[in-house]
């Protein structure tokens, strides 16, 4: 079963449906224990860095994070669930994150020609093989929405 983390902040109805129609079964929780023993682990996330991870503490979830990814466990990190897995971000300052992945988020500094947030249609060109992306042509179009990009 996926387990999709619910702290109150993200697109957790959008995950669980598109995962429910794809013929998954999955649960959306806030209770550690089930994220600890889950078969897969889904963070979704929109919303400001510091208030999600506030958000992950004060609910008990960052622990259960670090063990559920410590033990093997299939793990998806989605926008802003991909970025709290890092160290730090310089969204509002600096903030601390949960340390999984060794770097830092950034916000994007491109001259005045580019827009921010970055939306739109892009192919992306896979440089190491990952099960993630195991089934998907080589430079296929992904939607992208962000202002912000991670850099381990």
């Amino acid at each position: 079963m996926i387990v999709i983390i619910d702290y109150g902040m993200g697109n957790l109805a959008s995950v669980y449906n598109a995962f429910t129609k794809l013929g998954f079964r999955a649960i959306t929780t806030s209770h550690p224990e089930e994220i600890a023993n889950a078969d897969k682990v889904v963070l979704p996330g929109v919303g400001a860095f510091s208030d999600a991870m506030n958000n992950l503490i004060n609910l008990k979830l960052d622990e259960a994070i670090k063990m559920a990814i410590g033990k093997g466990t299939p793990f998806l990190g989605i926008c802003l669930g991909l970025q709290m897995l890092f160290s730090e971000s310089e969204e509002n300052g600096l903030s601390k994150g949960l340390g999984i992945i060794e770097g830092k988020v950034h916000k994007f500094s491109f001259p005045f020609q580019y827009k921010i947030p970055h939306m739109g249609w892009n192919n992306i060109t896979v440089i190491r093989d990952s099960r993630l992306f195991k089934d998907i042509p080589a430079h296929s179009y992904f939607y992208f929405v962000h202002s912000y990009y991670a850099a381990p």
